[in-house]
């Protein structure tokens, strides 16, 4: 089988292009740069029939899903300062939103914040789900250096379209956290997750905060059917912390140590963070 310059192969049936990041020769899918998932999908479904259609998202779906976080793309100063003010813009929004917005106490005891923007989901019986994003934990005097985190995750059921979803996860104490740094978590699994309480003031019970280890915020774009976190693993992207902190930096020591340099590529989001933090107001 060729190999293109990213390595990334498909078995399909198919022969029209498909988007501009995407060629399809003789049956083979491969990638020159990640993936636009949303444009694939769309181009799919203009470009086949109903009764091929199933068969040529099934075929490709895992695939399409993997590449971005096995692709070997150097990581990119610019893209991942915007990823830092993008999540910054969704706790914007969230939190500019009164019937949408974390409650002001799970927030003031929050022990780690995340923010994952366009995560993407698409699916046909089988799905698919990945993204990337930042998470900071409280520190001594505020929050800590922020990490870049990747989500990703697959499912299985009724399931039809694409979807381009923006979380926030709260987390109620540090023990995800800390095994996030370790290796990686699947949600539901290592770290309960549930959705979680909207309201300025609304309050949340003692006995639910004791069992929730994360409470899910998400906004989307899109139409899907069955919507979960539950499944997915969570870790540490450490080519993009490489690339930010110009060092191998230990993520543990990014989100529980209160000392050391701020990269413009990460402010943002810290920023954001601060800002909307009633601890700290």
């Amino acid at each position: 089988m060729p190999a293109n310059r990213s390595g990334v192969f498909c078995l399909v049936s198919a022969s029209p292009p498909v988007g501009n990041n995407w060629r399809v020769d003789e049956g083979i899918l491969g990638s020159r740069v990640p993936p636009n998932i949303l444009e694939v999908y769309r181009t799919m479904k203009l470009s086949f029939p109903a009764t091929r259609r199933s068969m040529v998202v099934a075929s490709v779906l895992t695939c399409l899903l993997a590449a971005p976080t096995h692709t070997a793309v150097a990581q990119d100063l610019e893209k991942l300062g915007e990823r830092a003010v993008d999540a910054a813009a969704v706790l914007d929004e969230i939190m500019g939103t009164p019937e949408a917005t974390i409650p002001e106490s799970l927030l003031e005891n929050a022990r780690c914040v995340a923010v994952i923007p366009h995560v993407v989901k698409i699916g046909f019986i089988f799905g698919g789900r990945h993204g990337r994003g930042l998470l900071s934990c409280r520190v001594d005097g505020g929050w800590s250096r922020p990490s870049y985190i990747a989500i990703t995750g697959g499912s299985f059921g009724l399931q039809i379209g694409a979807q381009a979803t923006d979380f926030v996860l709260v987390f109620t104490n540090e023990r995800a956290a800390r095994a996030l740094t370790s290796n990686k978590i699947t949600l539901g699994g290592d770290a309960s997750v549930s959705a979680g309480p909207v309201g300025r003031t609304a309050e949340v019970a003692t006995d639910l905060s004791l069992r929730t280890e994360i409470y899910s915020y998400s906004r989307s774009r899109g139409l899907f059917v069955g919507l979960s976190l539950e499944g997915s693993s969570l870790r540490v992207d450490k080519e993009a912390n490489e690339a930010a902190y110009k060092d191998a930096i230990d993520a543990d020591d990014l989100l529980f140590d209160s000392s050391g340099p701020v990269p413009n590529e990460v402010a943002p989001f810290l920023r954001a963070l601060q800002r909307h933090d009633p601890a700290g107001m």
